[in-house]
């Protein structure tokens, strides 16, 4: 039987994140990646949905806000079961991160216009004041994270050196995230 890599990595590779580290780790990738696969029905032993969104804004609690019509198969979704999970990638190689939370869906006009912008006008058609428009809150509860220590390119270098010297020189960090 062989030995898991995290029993031969030689630094540490696990780091679990709670309160204010969760929610900078939250922001940060949100900020990078821009866009996440926005889960609903995630039900076990069902098939559940998912469709590409973009994060309007992330607060400083580390909720997540986005807009979206008050007709779509998303705010059903969400009023059926607001449970839901966020998957996002930053990079190919890092910035994954899995977020587990509640959706809370409301048309408050102060936050949709301080969300909106000029393209959105694609979607809603009257504007800003498009009676279609809602806000849609995520409450991150947990999740999990994969990232590097410093950057792509340390990363990488210490990948090739560790494979020429058939020693784990892994850059990766991975951990829990509660809110």
């Amino acid at each position: 039987m062989s030995t898991s890599i995290n029993q031969i990595q030689s630094e540490q590779n696990h780091l679990d994140l709670i309160g204010k580290e969760a929610v900078e780790k939250i922001k940060d990738f949100s900020e990078k990646a821009h866009t996440c696969f926005f889960c609903t029905k995630i039900r076990t032993g069902e098939s559940f949905s998912a469709r590409p969104m973009t994060v309007q804004k992330t607060d400083d609690e580390g909720n997540l806000w986005f807009l979206s019509a008050n007709d779509s198969t998303l705010n059903h979704e969400i009023a059926y079961d607001s449970y839901v999970q966020l998957l996002f990638q930053g990079s190919s190689y890092s910035d994954f991160l899995n977020i587990y939370g509640r959706a809370i869906v409301n048309q408050d006009k102060a936050i949709i216009k301080e969300l909106w912008k000029p393209i959105f006008k694609t979607w809603f058609t009257e504007g800003e004041d498009d009676p279609r428009i809602t806000v849609i809150k995520i409450y991150p509860q947990e999740g999990y994270y994969w990232d590097t220590k410093h950057n792509m390119a340390v990363g990488f270098i210490k990948r090739l050196v560790g494979a020429a010297i058939g020693k784990t020189m892994d850059d990766s960090i991975e951990g829990s995230i509660k809110v």
